[in-house]
């Protein structure tokens, strides 16, 4: 027991949550790290590079207007380690606004792998995730309560970059579950981006991503339409169905007042990914189509 007390201490330490409060020095260490990243997006998305957007009215209008407590959660592609913060580079959009900018869910790994690192993205409004710990880690409940407070989360769904081009990937369920889990449900934006795989390639500098991000590249940005879920519909669905024996149980809780158990939980989850998946799809394809012309 002491191993994993002093385990779950040094990962606390490590991921400096104290660091992301708005009230953290006044919030002034928060506005200057977004300001600065926010302008050094903007340069090189609005200047150095070519960008198109598609539909950026939508995004804009949730992000600064939406009805008060109302969470956002908008979900993205991954087509690069930059995609975040560049993607909401683009003209005319608040990026360096701390109050308006976005909490992101970010790999613990890559992102927090020392007290620096952690304090800097900490800092960046950045919700550490620890692969391969599931949807109902702790961190999770980070991200619940950045939606229960009407704030904007991203997430990129797919897990991991992918720079070649394919289909939408299968979705990971940690989407999914805070959209159900949520105390007040958040609007699903979808978004679907290309070219920041070409602003940083992951194998283009002797096999290895360029030091800095590169210039003069086309980015193309499409903002979709709210994703809309019957959900008192699925969970009613999802409470009747069969019992599946043949999956290996992770001890998920149930979920109230809707008794959800594990199964009902994964075929609802399965659900909502898929649906969520396939308008992403029809994105990118609506991308690819405009690209051609």
């Amino acid at each position: 027991m002491e191993v994993s007390a002093d385990a779950a201490t040094a990962a606390a330490a490590r991921t400096l949550r104290w660091a992301g409060r708005a009230g953290h020095l006044g919030g002034v260490p928060r506005a200057a790290v977004i300001g600065a990243v926010g302008t050094i997006a903007k340069a090189y998305v609005s200047l150095l590079n070519t960008t198109t957007v598609h539909n950026a009215d939508a995004l804009h209008r949730l992000v600064s207007s939406r009805p008060p407590g109302t969470p956002l959660l908008t979900v993205s592609n991954h087509m690069s380690t930059i995609d975040d913060p560049f993607m909401w580079g683009f003209k005319g959009f608040p990026i360096t606004d701390s109050k308006l900018a976005r909490w992101v869910l970010t790999a613990e790994d890559i992102c927090f792998r020392n007290v620096f690192m952690s304090y800097i993205f900490r800092l960046g409004k950045c919700v550490p995730i620890t692969r391969g710990a599931g949807i109902y880690q702790d961190h999770m409940n980070e991200a619940l309560e950045v939606l229960s407070t009407g704030g904007w989360l991203h997430s990129f769904p797919e897990g991991k970059v992918a720079q070649d081009h394919q289909p939408i990937r299968r979705l990971k369920w940690g989407t999914a579950s805070l959209i159900v889990r949520a105390p007040v449900t958040p609007i699903i934006l979808p978004i679907v981006h290309t070219g920041f795989e070409k602003v940083m390639p992951e194998k283009s500098f002797f096999g290895r991503r360029p030091p800095l991000p590169l210039c003069g590249k086309e980015i193309q940005i499409i903002v979709g339409e709210p994703v809309d879920f019957d959900l008192p519909g699925l969970k009613q669905v999802a409470a009747m169905i069969p019992q599946d024996t043949s999956f290996k149980r992770k001890g998920w809780p149930t979920i109230t007042p809707e008794g959800l158990d594990e199964a009902a939980q994964r075929w609802l989850y399965q659900k909502m990914s898929d649906k969520i998946q396939s308008v992403m799809e029809s994105l990118r394809k609506t991308l690819l189509n405009s690209k051609q012309h």
